[in-house]
């Protein structure tokens, strides 16, 4: 893959329209990966365990795991029912859950987002708030549906970078203004996870896989919105991208030298 493009792998979601289910990805993903990232974007069906996990991750270079309208189902992190109403995706929990866990012990380059976090949270042995904004001393991190999609996915709060992390060196600061546009986050913090960045009530808004060789980050927020007009949004997708490059090409050499 050295000599074009490197390959990300975006898992889909299912999405009934009319009375056909559908494998989506959200154009603004697959745009962050093309053109944010420089590599070409490869889309995953939310087919669950009909995939062999290593087959897929053998032919990618990395992975984005994108947000989504649907929750994670609490029974993967032992939590409570969800209530009447709350939008799920078997099908998705049962391909990213299990292509996430071999992609951290694989050390694929990974960079999650929104329900991404989520899930890898799950996947490292930690639980989530499924209403934020029912938690003592938490704030309402949904977006306000009244207001047009510009406001939705406009700045909305700052977050407090951790000192010495992995992304204060990449933004190059201490603080950032981000999005928000959830009502799940974490609660208990899964292991080999790292706190980047926090919100003033305490919210976990990011967090980096410790033992990641390559790249491990997530973040509660929204980078692949408008990406370009955000100089912190455009450096993490090319340092992922860089990374994956990264991991391509270390990758071309290791099949070279086995030949």
């Amino acid at each position: 893959m050295s000599a074009s493009r490197p390959v990300v792998g975006i898992p889909a979601c299912v999405k009934q329209t009319g009375a056909h289910p559908f494998h989506v990805v959200g154009d603004k993903y697959i745009r962050a990966v093309s053109e944010g990232a420089d590599c070409l974007p490869f889309l995953i069906p939310a087919l669950g365990d009909w995939h062999d996990i290593d087959a897929v991750l053998d032919r990618v270079d990395g992975l984005l795991i994108t947000g989504s309208l649907s929750n994670v189902e609490p029974k993967h992190y032992a939590g409570e029912a969800s209530e009447p109403g709350t939008l799920h995706d078997p099908d998705r929990d049962a391909t990213t859950l299990p292509l996430i866990r071999r992609a951290v012990e694989r050390g694929i380059p990974l960079l999650a987002i929104c329900r991404g976090l989520q899930e890898l949270n799950v996947v490292c042995g930690g639980t989530l708030y499924q209403h934020v904004e029912r938690v003592p001393g938490r704030t309402d991190h949904r977006a306000d549906e009244t207001k047009p999609v510009e406001a939705q996915y406009g700045p909305a709060h700052p977050v407090s970078l951790t000192e010495n992390g992995a992304l204060a060196a990449l933004f190059g600061k201490a603080e950032t203004t981000v999005n928000t546009i959830h009502a799940q986050g974490i609660d208990r913090l899964g292991a080999g996870l790292a706190v980047e960045a926090v919100a003033p009530d305490g919210q976990i808004e990011a967090v980096r896989i410790e033992a990641a060789p390559y790249f491990g980050l997530a973040t509660q927020w929204h980078p692949e919105w408008k990406f370009r007009e955000n100089p912190d949004s455009t450096a993490l997708f090319e340092a992922f991208g860089k990374a994956v490059r990264r991991y391509a090409a270390d990758r071309d050499g290791r099949r070279a030298a086995a030949e």
